[in-house]
């Protein structure tokens, strides 16, 4: 289950590189920037990034990071930029898929 989750947002990731986001790590720092690329771990490298310099001077000075998936806590996105009915259908075709193979596993009774 987690496998299959990772690789739908994965494909979703892939498909907003060159866009600007806005990520959210769970120690509250806010990074903004260009989405470059992302691996299948969901860690996302960012261009021409922008930090927050009242809760990271030392940051301020930063163009490109990498950011390691398991740190982030959010990603905003502006709406024009996702497709959700592309969105919606991957994610049904991954429940029926995930049911399918639930029942598939039932020993028959």
């Amino acid at each position: 289950f987690f496998f299959a989750t990772t690789m739908l947002f994965y494909s979703f990731f892939k498909t907003l590189i060159n866009k600007d986001v806005v990520v959210e790590l769970k120690n509250d720092v806010m990074i903004s920037g260009t989405l470059s690329a992302v691996d299948q771990f969901l860690n996302l490298k960012l261009e021409n990034v922008v930090v927050e310099e009242e809760k990271c001077p030392h940051l301020a000075s930063v163009r490109n990071c990498f950011v390691r998936g398991s740190t982030i806590r959010y990603v905003q996105l502006p709406a024009t930029d996702v497709e959700t009915e592309l969105l919606q259908d991957a994610t049904r075709k991954e429940h029926s898929t995930q049911q399918q193979q639930q029942q598939a596993a039932k020993p028959a009774s």
